[in-house]
């Protein structure tokens, strides 16, 4: 059903001439004919009765007008639901327990009043296909060079320290930091590392870069099993990130180990359609800035996105 000729009929019938209803909706008097005449052939009844005076409401016309206004009503209540600002802003992170999750909370914490609709797609190549789609509005990745399609943008927004987790036994359990090149010759378990996602790719260089042995084997289960079995070795270690809030058993006894000289940082970065208007995305993008860089860290070389002209927060 033309909802134009919806509207040109309920504003007739409280105009009581098309005259009237053609001057409210800025179109000529033959264009409201029309519209009638169209709607009347549509449903198959007459809407309206001619008189010298104007036109009256027939009882087809009585009994649809209030079915008419509901019609625009719900048309009405459809645009606002997508409007930039009236729905949630959907944000995609990679994790629930790692520190884009923490982000998005402390975001929340300053704008209480934004509606938040958060989602975890399974990998990066997913999550940029959803920002091109619109199906998210946002995601929060380490984005890799050259994988952003038309339209789609990418800043730096944080810089996560990587730390070293091992168990009580293990022979740098009880070290407060160590160095990157300290760790050569170190067993660190990671499995699933040699998948192709965003992450794998970031460990894959971090290893390369300072000749370190990273351990793939074994299928990935996920964080909890990788867990248990570094608690009880005393030769194995794994990668985590500083904003990481898993949580493991208190008889676990597991040690975070900062790396230093340099420092390792996991670099987070937004993603999102240039032509994206919610107003919560601006919002979000002022909240978080960029981070400034900061000597005696190191990036891998794809790691270099930051805005034209933007300040740090």
């Amino acid at each position: 059903m033309d909802l134009d000729a919806v509207r040109t009929f309920v504003a007739a019938a409280e105009a009581g001439r098309f005259q009237d209803a053609a001057a409210e909706l800025s179109v000529t008097q033959q264009a409201v004919s029309k519209r009638i005449a169209a709607l009347e052939n549509d449903l198959g009844v007459r809407l309206f009765a001619r008189t010298p005076r104007g036109s009256s409401l027939t009882p087809d016309g009585r009994a649809f007008l209030t079915h008419a206004r509901d019609l625009l009503r719900a048309e009405e209540r459809a645009a606002a639901s997508v409007r930039p600002g009236r729905r949630a802003l959907c944000v995609d992170v990679i994790g629930r327990r790692l520190a884009p999750a923490d982000l998005v909370r402390d975001f929340h914490r300053a704008h209480p009043d934004t509606e938040l609709d958060v989602v975890t797609l399974p990998d990066g190549d997913a999550a940029v296909d959803a920002v091109r789609s619109g199906a998210v509005d946002v995601s929060f990745r380490a984005v890799t060079a050259g994988r952003l399609p038309d339209g789609v943008r990418a800043e730096r927004v944080h810089d996560e320290p990587v730390q070293l987790l091992t168990g009580p036994a293990h022979e740098l359990a009880d070290t407060g930091a160590v160095t990157p090149t300290a760790l050569r010759g170190h067993r660190i378990w990671m499995p699933g590392v040699g998948l192709r996602t965003e992450w794998g790719t970031f460990y894959r260089d971090l290893t390369a870069a300072f000749g370190l042995t990273v351990d793939a084997t074994g299928p990935d289960f996920g964080t909890r099993p990788v867990l248990d079995v570094v608690a009880g070795s005393s030769t194995l270690a794994t990668f985590i990130g500083e904003g990481s809030g898993l949580l493991w058993p208190a008889d676990y006894d597991l040690r975070r180990i900062a790396l230093r000289d340099p420092v390792p940082v996991y670099p987070h970065s937004l993603v999102w359609r240039d032509d994206n208007p919610h107003p919560a995305l601006a919002a979000l993008r002022a909240h978080l800035g960029t981070p400034a860089p900061a000597a005696g860290t190191w990036t891998p070389e794809w790691a270099g996105l930051r805005p034209a002209g933007r300040r740090s927060r």
